[in-house]
């Protein structure tokens, strides 16, 4: 059988209440038969005391006990009442006595014995002196009896039985009246608990549907209220993740349309005889092909960094000399192109990276060529190398032309462009700076967009210096 939460919250509430009020319940029993049990056992003591010098006052008064062993009358009423010291009492029997208010055999009188100086029983039970608990009667210092008590009586008196019987039932309504109040509220408070559990679970079906527009309300500071924010949030970013993978398999369905449509042109052209099959059209398919297989080369680099699939080695590696040695690699590119390339080491002394030297280089050329692209001829790149609170920092600051301040926090996301209509011939797929923060982040540093102080943008790096 399958128990929701709420069925198990119910009888975990119910189960455990129950075990308070019984444990309640036994306690204060036992609380009040030993509580109750000590009190008679002390009046009983206390009406020991009085009857010890009542009977002395008899023996003063009479010089021995004959009289009162010869008067059994007399004898009852003192143990019922405590009268016995005025004298016999006429017409007053055995059987008056105890209806007058003297105690059956369990009661006091009962339990109660006149004992000699020698410890023989004289009048009332008849036990064993040792099982009883010995008063001395003393007159004028000298012992000449005792009054034997037997202890530790239970209930017995008509009067104490009740009390204790009425207690017992009181202390059972209130138990059970406990008890039905708990299975009263434990349900509705099961059901309240709950509550919030059963819209995670509903909102979770949405989830799992493709719905990523549902959430809950988040109520309450406690751990459902958490868990109702948590999964707020966990909802709003798959909705963003899925809104991004729609939006990326649209880029991707655009990027590769445009030199997949100009390959056909081309080659339709030429099947049809319009444009004749000559090397010059054949260097147009070719950079057309070339184009294709950047766009994919891009995706395929990103994909892996995204993935964290993209191996890195990393190893103690000097960042300024390698990218000195890029430069010098790519001088000639800038040169065609009409632009200067410099590099501005502002170090005291060289810095130690722990990184991955290819992944630096990739990441230093993906950087130099968005620059090469995008930059007026002219211009030029200077790439500044510092240190900042235990940090290297470099900055790449080009020329115009410069980005809009609201786009700078942009370009770092996959196809985007300042300019839509930028000629792809010379700009590419809006992926290389994506590559760059993601090898930039694989090694716990960060990348950022700012206006350039020479007009155009500068993209600053930092990144942690080896111990």
């Amino acid at each position: 059988m399958r128990l929701s939460i709420r069925h198990k919250l119910f009888l975990t509430l119910l189960i455990a209440t129950t075990l308070v009020v019984a444990v309640m319940y036994g306690f204060m029993h036992w609380s009040f038969q030993h509580g109750f049990v000590s009190f008679l056992e002390s009046r009983q003591q206390a009406r020991v005391e009085r009857m010890t010098e009542q009977l002395a006052d008899i023996y003063t008064a009479e010089g021995s006990w004959n009289g009162l062993l010869q008067d059994r009358v007399r004898w009852w009423r003192l143990m019922a009442d405590g009268r016995g010291m005025h004298g016999p009492g006429k017409g007053m029997g055995p059987g008056h006595g105890q209806g007058g208010g003297m105690r059956g055999p369990g009661g006091l009188e009962g339990g109660l014995a006149l004992l000699d100086a020698d410890k023989q029983v004289l009048a009332g039970r008849v036990v064993d002196p040792g099982n009883l608990s010995l008063s001395p009667i003393r007159v004028d210092g000298r012992l000449v009896g005792y009054i034997g008590r037997l202890p530790g009586r239970a209930l017995s008196e008509m009067v104490d039985v009740r009390f204790a019987e009425a207690q017992r039932r009181a202390f059972f309504w209130i138990a059970l009246l406990v008890g039905v109040v708990t299975v009263t509220l434990s349900w509705p408070l099961a059901n309240t608990l709950v509550r919030p559990l059963r819209r995670v679970t509903a909102a979770t079906r949405e989830l799992a549907a493709g719905r990523f527009q549902a959430r809950v309300p988040a109520q309450g500071n406690d751990e459902l209220g958490d868990l109702a924010r948590d999964f707020n949030d966990l909802a709003q970013a798959l909705e963003r993740t899925e809104s991004a993978r729609r939006q990326w398999m649209a880029d991707i369905s655009h990027e590769l349309r445009t030199p997949i449509s100009l390959l056909k042109a081309e080659l339709e052209a030429m099947q049809d005889g319009v444009r004749p099959m000559e090397p010059a059209g054949l260097a147009g398919l070719q950079a057309d092909v070339e184009r294709l297989n950047r766009v994919v080369e891009d995706l395929y680099q990103l994909s892996m960094t995204d993935l964290g699939a993209m191996s890195y080695r990393k190893r103690p590696v000097d960042p300024v000399a390698l990218l000195q040695d890029d430069v010098e690699a790519s001088a000639g590119e800038f040169e065609r192109r009409g632009l200067t390339l410099m590099v501005r080491d502002t170090l005291a002394e060289p810095v130690i990276l722990h990184a991955d030297p290819d992944r630096l280089a990739q990441l230093y050329r993906n950087l130099m060529q968005n620059c090469l692209r995008y930059t007026d001829a002219g211009g030029r790149l200077e790439i500044v190398a510092g240190r900042s609170d235990g940090r290297l920092t470099l900055d790449f600051n080009d020329t115009a032309p410069g980005v809009p301040e609201d786009a700078l926090t942009q370009l770092f996301e996959r196809f985007y462009r300042v300019e839509a209509s930028r000629n792809r011939a010379l700009g590419g797929a809006g992926l290389g700076l994506a590559i760059s923060r993601n090898i930039v982040e694989a090694h716990g540093g960060r990348i950022e967009a700012r206006p350039s102080p020479l007009g155009g943008l500068c993209i600053h790096i930092e990144l942690p210096l080896a111990p």
